[in-house]
C-alpha cells in the first residue's frame, strides 16, 4: 500500500459516511442504540458535512507532491480521527456499545496508517 491508495480508500469511506449521515441521519446513531429526534438531525448533518470535507481533503491530497502539503493532509486526518476517537470514548465511558469501541479502534488504526504512510515514509508514492 502507499499513501495515494490510503487516501483513496479513506476518501471513499469518509464520503460514504458523510452521505449516510446526511441522507439517513438516524442510521449511524441508531446502530449503537442512540435515538436522535428529527429536530436534532442538525448534529448529524454537521458531522456529515465534516466527513465530506475530510473526504475532499483525502481525494485532493492524492495529487500533492510537496512533502509539506502531504504532511499537512496526513496531520489533518490524524487530528480529525484522534479527536473523534477521544470524544467517542469520553461520551461513552459509562456503559458502552461494543460498536463504539470498534469505531474507536478503527480510528486508531487509521491514525497508525496515516502516521506510517503520511509522516514516516521518505517517498510520497
Amino acid at each position: 500500500m502507499n499513501l495515494r491508495i490510503l487516501l483513496t480508500l479513506h476518501g471513499l469511506v469518509t464520503l460514504a459516511a458523510g452521505v449516510v449521515l446526511i441522507a439517513a441521519p438516524g442510521l449511524v446513531p441508531g446502530a449503537v442504540g442512540i435515538r436522535i429526534p428529527e429536530d436534532a438531525y442538525l448534529v448529524c448533518y454537521l458531522l456529515g458535512a465534516a466527513e465530506l470535507a475530510v473526504a475532499f481533503l483525502s481525494f485532493a491530497g492524492r495529487t500533492f507532491r510537496q512533502p509539506d502539503g502531504v504532511r499537512l493532509v496526513a496531520w489533518t486526518v490524524i487530528v480529525f480521527h484522534g479527536c473523534t476517537a477521544a470524544v467517542e470514548a469520553y461520551a461513552f465511558t459509562g456503559g458502552v456499545h461494543a460498536a463504539i469501541w470498534a469505531n474507536v479502534a478503527l480510528r486508531l488504526a487509521v491514525i497508525a496508517l496515516f502516521t506510517h504512510y503520511g509522516l514516516r515514509q521518505k517517498r510520497l508514492t
